[in-house]
């Protein structure tokens, strides 16, 4: 439950438009709610500002449509990253409303338009085309957590003049994230061309010695570029959640 539907509950206590008994059935589950498989946690929309995002990797179809339909009850949107086709399928069937987003593996299902809060707009940059799942995966958290997103695809080091091409849309930035495989070199060059804070996420992409994410994340942790922050790997969700708490400060 976010404030403005706690707001609107008690408004309705007050005017008496609906009974206290009601307002107590609303509010029954208003900390969390044990459904067995799964503790919802109903009360982060009030305490961070969105809704528990729901990680669909390891659980079953069945499990993530049952979440989803507890937490439709109380939040304007919901959003399920990691979701393969299959599982897509069964939770489209479902929730006809929702969207399934292929390329970034992800659901968002939401009841009306989320209002804009961010206060400037969030630039996802990705150094391949194979990067760009993760990109997406950024792109959408924050974009659906109500921030203005842009996007530059395929940049990357081995043709830095292609991102030269793009630099007003980087110096127009509030926040940028950069997400890079291979030897992760481009967070570190973006950095060096903003005073923005610079969020970079390695990815799994790269051959051997890339070691699935490792290299591209040693890398990212060692800029020198100072404004560099750096999330888990292939993390594109925990970049978007970051760069939009930012945006919003």
């Amino acid at each position: 439950m976010d404030s403005e539907s706690l707001h609107k509950l008690l408004r309705s206590v007050a005017t008496n438009k609906i009974s206290v008994e009601d307002a107590f059935k609303s509010l029954l589950h208003f900390s969390y709610e044990d459904i067995d498989f799964a503790h919802i946690d109903h009360h982060r929309s009030l305490r961070k500002g969105f809704p528990e995002v729901i990680f669909g990797q390891g659980k079953t179809a069945d499990q993530i449509i049952s979440i989803m339909e507890k937490m439709l009850q109380q939040e304007s949107i919901v959003l399920v990253t990691r979701v393969d086709q299959q599982k897509a399928t069964s939770v489209i069937s479902r929730y006809p409303d929702a969207t399934y987003h292929e390329d970034a593996k992800m659901i968002v299902c939401k009841k009306k338009d989320i209002p804009k809060q961010g206060k400037g707009t969030i630039l996802i940059i990705s150094a391949g085309t194979s990067d760009i799942p993760v990109a997406k995966e950024a792109y959408l958290t924050a974009e659906n957590m109500g921030n203005h997103v842009a996007s530059v695809f395929d940049v990357g080091v081995a043709g830095i003049h292609r991102l030269f091409n793009h630099k007003k849309k980087i110096d127009h930035a509030s926040v940028l994230v950069v997400v890079a495989g291979m030897e992760g070199a481009l967070p570190s060059v973006v950095a060096g061309m903003v005073s923005r804070p610079v969020i970079a996420v390695p990815t799994s992409i790269g051959y051997g010695v890339n070691f699935g994410g490792l290299t591209a994340l040693f890398a990212m942790l060692n800029s020198c570029s100072s404004n560099v922050a750096v999330v888990n790997i292939d993390n594109g969700f925990g970049a978007g959640y970051m760069a939009s708490v930012i945006n919003r400060v």
